[in-house]
């Protein structure tokens, strides 16, 4: 499920700092003692985003890019089970877009402006949602009627 979405400009930065703002509400959301990871692709592995994640007491599930660079994510953390859990979990992400754009109204958005064109793109997100909820309900019920 989708739980949170916004659009912005694509400029190297500002992904970054609506997904803070998102995780932000997500730490808001959750329990005392629940702990909050966040996992990404490694467009995310910067310094900078990674020690506010630490700040905000998230862990970061950052896909490490080690490519002729150091990674922001620390060793002790991209050792763990549950960083390798949430690299391969994070790909199931990538299927909400899929749909938004094969199925919903993404691929060529017919509206002009950024508020827009996150209004389109929400309405999409929880298109989505609704229809996976139809999908896990009817899964559901298969599995409780072979019990």
């Amino acid at each position: 499920m989708i739980a949170n979405a916004r659009v912005t400009q694509a400029d190297g930065h500002a992904e970054r700092e609506a997904a803070k703002a998102m995780i932000a509400d997500a730490v808001q959301a959750a329990s005392a003692e629940a702990q909050v990871t966040l996992g990404a692709d490694k467009g995310y592995d910067a310094a900078e985003f990674v020690d506010a994640l630490q700040e905000m007491k998230v862990v970061p599930h950052v896909a490490q890019n080690t490519s002729n660079r150091r990674s922001a994510v620390p060793d002790a953390i991209a050792s763990t089970e549950g960083y390798a859990l949430s690299q391969r979990k994070r790909k199931l992400i990538e299927q909400g877009f899929g749909w938004a754009k094969f199925i919903g109204p993404i691929r060529q958005v017919m509206v002009r402006g950024l508020a827009k064109v996150d209004q389109v793109f929400l309405l999409a997100m929880t298109s989505y949602n609704l229809v996976r909820m139809r999908t896990l309900g009817q899964l559901r019920l298969q599995s409780g009627e072979m019990a």
